[in-house]
């Protein structure tokens, strides 16, 4: 008996049926639906306009800003900086909604508001399940109310006492230009960002900070910058007897070169001789790491660290204060020159004298590349003039030395200015400081701000008429009015002016009015 394979066998008992679909109508729209997988007898877009995914999550909330550092609380107790509409305040906005990490977040926003109505409002899309199989999306707005709180540096900055170290900057001179030129200096490196405090003291200014390394770390910008010396203390303030746990204050003592640009310097003969030989009275034509000296009659030049002037520390024989006025009569190159300055022979006479007598002074000077007949130069009056000063009495009792003293010692070209001080078209910053408490009289007090006005006054000049002085600082063009500084390009038509090239904008003031 055979049997084909290939012929199908009959079926014989149960045989599997096709499941059927259950179709069931939405219970709102009325439109058909699967029953079985349905989420409450409700369509997809019936379910999405019902269902509120977003139910449990704030829509108003609190953000704490600080207005003297304009930083923001973060909980517990961090503050961070975030500039408006920024990344980092996007994410303090969306760490401070609660039930935001029980859903999906798919996209984040602020919306405009007015800066001056203290609301940030953020539009935020989020995605959850809301039934199996079924994920709804839905678009919200939260409002966050700005209110102010101080942190806790600030809080430390306004109380006394809360410092614990501090750095003190003195240098013993009759003027503030060199603490001028430093402010520049530390303002441009922001060495002082760190601080809690400043404060303006008699002959310099204190730094405050919060820890003790900060104040190291201004300690070694200062030795970095400018040539000086620095002594430390440190004073116990409390102590814990079970655990041997002390805490301390510490205090930096740094005290500069008393030399300033321009001054006249009488060195000692023998650290005149270790210098190169140098002659010893010279001019100080720069302060930077060093003092750089600068012989005016051969254009001799030489550095003197900080520890070469400690170990045998000087004074200067005169400084800016005592300039006189020189009117140069005839003038006559030599031929030689060393970078900016040229060596030449110049006859020159007292401006004061002109019209009472016909004395007139025979000298050399470094300003042969500048200066021309009927120029007015500021220079120091030697023939006359008592010093009482070991050092330049050394110099006249020498042999080798005393008889190269001249007459007249030449620094810098003078040009004509108004008594009123000129309206710039640029500008530099200043630092915010407070002053110490004194119990001053009212005119001493006039009198000081009168005087630091001054000094200001021919710091600015000092930028105005050298280069390389410059190139060191960050200039900042003028918040004035264009108008008002075309009225004003004509005055002073000798003075050195300074290129719009070399002046920055100020985009902090910028941010500010924007």
């Amino acid at each position: 008996m055979s049997m084909d394979l290939d012929a199908p066998v009959p079926m014989t008992g149960l045989q599997e049926q096709p499941v059927m679909m259950a179709t069931i109508l939405c219970c709102n729209c009325g439109a058909p639906i699967d029953g079985t997988a349905s989420a409450g007898a409700l369509c997809s877009e019936c379910l999405r306009n019902t269902v509120d995914v977003s139910q449990g999550i704030q829509r108003e909330g609190t953000l704490h800003c600080c207005r003297d550092c304009e930083r923001w609380l973060q909980p517990p107790n961090s503050w961070v900086v975030a500039t408006p509409e920024s990344k980092e305040l996007l994410a303090v906005c969306l760490r401070r909604l609660r039930g935001l990490n029980k859903v999906r977040i798919i996209d984040a926003s602020f919306i405009w508001t007015e800066p001056h109505s203290r609301r940030i409002k953020v539009k935020i899309t989020i995605q959850q399940e809301a039934f199996q199989g079924t994920i709804v999306q839905q678009t919200f707005e939260v409002e966050y109310v700005v209110a102010s709180q101080q942190c806790d540096d600030c809080k430390k900055s306004y109380t006394h006492n809360t410092w614990r170290a501090s750095v003190q900057v003195r240098q013993k001179v009759p003027h503030k230009r060199t603490f001028l030129y430093l402010e520049q200096l530390i303002l441009k490196a922001g060495a002082h960002k760190d601080t809690v405090n400043i404060k303006e003291a008699k002959d310099g200014l204190d730094f405050y900070f919060a820890q003790r390394n900060h104040a190291e770390k201004m300690v070694d910008f200062l030795q970095s910058t400018i040539p000086c010396k620095m002594k430390k203390s440190q004073e116990l303030i409390s102590m814990d007897i079970h655990t041997s746990t002390k805490s301390y204050k510490f205090t930096f003592s740094v005290e500069l070169i008393p030399i300033c640009k321009d001054d006249l310097v009488a060195l000692p003969i023998k650290l005149a001789r270790q210098c190169g030989n140098i002659s010893p009275l010279t001019l100080c034509h720069r302060v930077g790491t060093a003092i750089n000296l600068l012989d005016p009659l051969t254009l001799q030049t030489a550095d003197v660290t900080s520890n070469t002037y400690w170990r045998s520390p000087f004074k200067n024989l005169a400084d800016v204060t005592e300039l006189k006025e020189f009117i140069v009569m005839d003038i006559e190159p030599l031929g030689h020159s060393t970078g900016r300055y040229q060596l030449s022979e110049a006859t020159v006479a007292r401006a004061s004298d002109l019209g009472n007598n016909d004395t007139t002074y025979y000298t050399r000077t470094h300003l042969g590349g500048i200066l021309h007949v009927g120029d007015s130069v500021l220079g120091y009056h030697l023939t006359g003039t008592v010093f009482n000063d070991p050092n330049f009495e050394a110099i006249e009792a020498s042999n080798q030395y005393g008889s190269t003293i001249p007459d007249v010692v030449l620094v810098k070209k003078h040009y004509a200015r108004k008594k009123k001080p000129k309206n710039r078209a640029w500008r530099l910053k200043r630092m915010a400081r407070e002053y110490e408490e004194e119990a001053l009289q009212t005119r001493r007090q006039e009198q000081e701000q009168d005087r630091l006005e001054q000094d200001f006054e021919m710091f600015l000049r000092d930028v105005e008429e050298d280069q390389e002085l410059r190139q060191t600082l960050d200039l900042y063009k003028s918040r004035r009015n264009p108008e008002q500084m075309d009225e004003d390009s004509g005055s002073d038509d000798e003075v050195p002016k300074i290129d719009m090239d070399e002046l920055l904008d100020d985009f902090d003031e910028l941010n500010m009015n924007e």
